[in-house]
């Protein structure tokens, strides 16, 4: 997967939104194409209601795309969309006709790239048991005799059916008899972290959200004065991470989770249910934008249907418009006030304008994000006010103590 040589052409069908929005759906999906070490050398769009039942793109498109194929030595054809088992048994024929053992043009849909980069990004045991789990339930109703996902090395000749069908359901009964094993294992790690999580109940827990590639990692880097991978890739955080900040004497912990996006796996949410429990049980969410994105409204909506989906959408929130210094110079006669007003209008109450990297309005967070955690922590230890202790000014500690 890492690889420069791999090549591929990325095909998607067109939105109904207009050409520009499909336009951004090939940019992020050249992006995670990229993520994953394959370079992208030409894109197609098919403009139908549906997806054709049986190889996603008419044949005329198809035909255009396989000559592509041919004349580029392209090793992947990935498509936007999640192809159906039947679709991809298709196109695999039509991209491989010799039917060879290993199949020379690999076809990804956007699920599996995804469910590959988080493989490949996954560091932790649990996260690495997730996407494992998430990848076996995937590929189990998708599995054919050129199928080489699985990195499997296999003798034989690849003539048709006998030998090809049996080892095919060989493979259905190892992959079922690893997710088992795999769900086996992560219900024991996640009572682990559900210990660990109880234990944490007296202390105020802050989680960042976002879009993938907002420059959340940054941000946590930034209030926690950790060194949290942060990278232009998308999903450079897979493993949830959580560090201990102290205002004065007042702690929280916060958390920097895997972030979302557009059509994630059905099977890597219900996987990574665990790890967003860190999202459901914190008392206080940043969710992180990226405001120079000509589609960041979008990426808001995706991120506020995904806390919807998880439970999440009823926690308190602060808005945090980051990468202001970017957008100011795109447009530079914005008026900030206006687009605060926007953002009250759609269910926002606390918005502030950051730039992480260039450590614009980071005060003006941290005060706002402060007067959350103190909120939340008098409903803890409720005596700081009965025994007449006064809470301390938002001073944030240069050395933060820090729990993994």
């Amino acid at each position: 997967m890492q690889d420069n040589q791999h090549k591929a052409v990325l095909v998607a069908l067109g939105s109904p939104r207009g050409a520009t929005e499909t336009q951004e759906h090939l940019d992020e999906l050249a992006f995670l194409a990229e993520t994953a070490g394959i370079v992208t050398a030409g894109q197609f769009v098919q403009n139908l209601p549906h997806p054709d039942s049986r190889s996603f793109v008419g044949k005329g498109k198809l035909e255009e795309v396989k000559q592509f194929v041919v004349a580029n030595k392209i090793t992947h054809v990935i498509f936007d969309e999640d192809l159906t088992p039947s679709q991809l048994r298709n196109l695999e024929r039509e991209f491989n006709p010799k039917e060879q053992e290993n199949a020379v043009v690999k076809v990804y849909d956007r699920s599996l790239l995804i469910l590959d980069i988080f493989l490949w990004r996954a560091q932790t045991a649990q996260a690495r048991t997730q996407v494992e789990l998430a990848r076996n339930q995937y590929l189990l109703p998708r599995l054919t005799r050129m199928w080489t996902h699985l990195e499997r090395q296999r003798g034989g000749t690849g003539t048709r059916g006998g030998a090809g069908e049996r080892e095919i359901e060989t493979d259905r009964r190892n992959i079922r008899h690893q997710i088992s094993i795999l769900k086996e294992k992560l219900e024991k790690i996640e009572k682990q972290r559900e210990t660990q999580r109880k234990s944490r109940s007296n202390v105020v827990r802050v989680a960042l959200v976002g879009y993938t590639n907002v420059g959340k990692s940054t941000l946590m880097n930034l209030l926690s004065k950790s060194e949290v991978l942060a990278e232009n890739k998308l999903f450079a955080t897979v493993d949830a991470t959580v560090r201990k900040v102290s205002l004065n004497d007042i702690p929280f912990l916060l958390s920097d989770t895997v972030g979302f996006i557009r059509k994630l796996p059905h099977h890597l949410i219900e996987s990574f249910k665990s790890t967003l429990d860190e999202v459901r049980e914190a008392d206080v969410l940043l969710h992180v934008v990226d405001v120079g994105h000509p589609f960041h409204d979008n990426q808001i909506e995706v991120v506020n249907k995904t806390l919807a989906d998880i439970g999440a959408n009823h926690i308190p929130t602060i808005l945090v418009l980051n990468k202001i210094d970017l957008y100011k110079q795109q447009h530079p006669d914005a008026n900030l006030d206006e687009m605060k007003g926007y953002y009250r209008q759609h269910g926002f109450e606390k918005i502030v304008f950051v730039s992480a990297t260039a450590r614009e309005n980071i005060d003006q967070l941290k005060n706002m994000l402060f007067d959350e955690v103190r909120t939340k922590h008098l409903m803890i230890y409720p005596h700081y006010l009965q025994n007449g202790y006064s809470l301390p000014s938002p001073e944030w500690e240069e050395n933060s103590s820090i729990e993994s």
